[in-house]
């Protein structure tokens, strides 16, 4: 830091490269902040620093996990405000971690602003007592979803929640994505057709993997045939590729199949997601993504923050991803792929007003910014006027 004016503003997520969701997000944030404030300066916390320093060599970043409190204090002292988010953090047993740091940033006297947050499950004691704790003395809450800010109220938070809508929505699809097919062998002048898929994990662990890759596979199946298409399988984390082999695995027309493994930013794979014709995922990031590029999309809601989107676009959704809904689900693939000039139109209508909300998050935030750059920062103590605060 070069102590040249402007604020310091600290982003903590889960950040580091290991879901391009949360990379399109902190992209999203940055490139927000910074246009209505190009002075700023920011530390990104992340879990995997070198990673972040790669896609965003212009900030400062930290390590924080596996760090001690004393060890990051002097990095949380410099900051006029602090980030928490966006992306979906606040779950059992991960919402301590971060919201640790943020109450030592408060204790500090830094501010705490919650951005576009995504809560659930929140169910653990613990989790939930820190959660009133840091969130009822951050300066604003904001969430991205409904469902985000009812699990927050009944965590026992009783302060003011703003729903807002995930910053990944401020991203704009670019024209690499044609380079970026062609070098992973996908066939050209072809009806493409993305599918995403994920791992059970921590956020889906009532999935039945056997049985959400067979229905996938039918789903795959039924995209070939009845559209003549090229299925092309996206992943949102590494992981994903194996759950997409294995679905592929259980389909006939295997050939017909091509399972992406480039390590893809997250511009890169929304410029991918532009080229496509039509798109099925559970992935949320994927499924905005879809939306961002207007193609017809149809989600696979395995969990809440997807229904929840899918609700706001417009598009069809079917609770839950399991073996017995087969029928159901490849009735509205026909039906979305007949109708998709209408529904397209209204999931871009739909999408422009979610856009809108996302700016306003960042508005709020660049207003705490304009206050917290005419108040001075307290360092042991000592006021210290924000423009030399770094």
């Amino acid at each position: 830091m070069d102590g040249t004016g402007g604020v310091v503003v600290g982003v903590l997520g889960s950040y580091g490269g290991r879901n391009v969701g949360d990379e399109a997000i902190l992209t999203a944030l940055l490139d927000r902040v910074r246009a209505g404030r190009p002075d700023t300066r920011f530390v990104v916390f992340s879990r995997n620093p070198a990673h972040t320093r790669g896609a965003h060599p212009e900030v400062e970043v930290v390590g924080w996990e596996g760090v001690c409190r004393e060890g990051i204090s002097d990095h949380l002292r410099r900051l006029n405000v602090l980030v928490l988010g966006g992306g979906g953090i606040l779950y059992d047993t991960e919402a301590r971690r971060y919201l640790r740091l943020a109450r030592a940033a408060q204790e500090l006297g830094v501010p705490v602003f919650a951005y576009a947050v995504g809560a659930g499950p929140l169910t653990d004691e613990a989790d939930c007592t820190w959660v009133r704790t840091v969130l009822s003395d951050a300066v604003e809450v904001t969430v991205r979803d409904e469902e985000s800010k009812l699990v927050l109220e009944e965590a026992g938070l009783t302060r003011p929640v703003s729903v807002t809508a995930d910053p990944a929505l401020l991203l704009e699809p670019g024209d690499r994505g044609r380079a970026l097919l062609r070098a992973e062998a996908v066939p050209r002048r072809t009806r493409l057709v993305g599918m995403s898929v994920r791992e059970p994990g921590r956020a889906a662990e009532h999935l039945d993997e056997e049985g959400y890759h067979q229905l996938l596979a039918s789903v795959g199946d039924f995209l070939v045939h009845r559209l003549d298409a090229h299925v092309v399988f996206v992943s949102m984390e590494r992981g994903d590729i194996r759950h997409a082999h294995a679905v592929v695995s259980r389909m006939a027309t295997a050939d017909r199949c091509t399972v992406l493994h480039g390590e893809h930013g997250p511009q890169q794979v929304l410029d991918i997601v532009a080229q496509l014709d039509l798109a099925v995922g559970m992935r949320l990031h994927f499924l905005i993504f879809a939306a961002l590029a207007g193609i017809p999309v149809l989600p696979l809601p395995y969990a809440g923050k997807v229904f929840d989107f899918a609700q706001r676009i417009g598009a069809p959704a079917l609770r839950g991803v399991i073996r017995e809904t087969t029928g159901l689900l490849l009735a509205e693939v026909d039906r979305l792929w007949d109708e998709r000039p209408a529904r397209t139109a209204d999931a871009a209508a739909r999408t422009a007003a979610l856009r809108l909300r996302a700016a306003q998050t960042a508005d709020r935030l660049l207003a705490h910014l304009d206050a917290a750059a005419a108040q001075p920062v307290v360092r042991d103590g000592t006021p210290v006027p924000a423009s030399a605060a770094g």
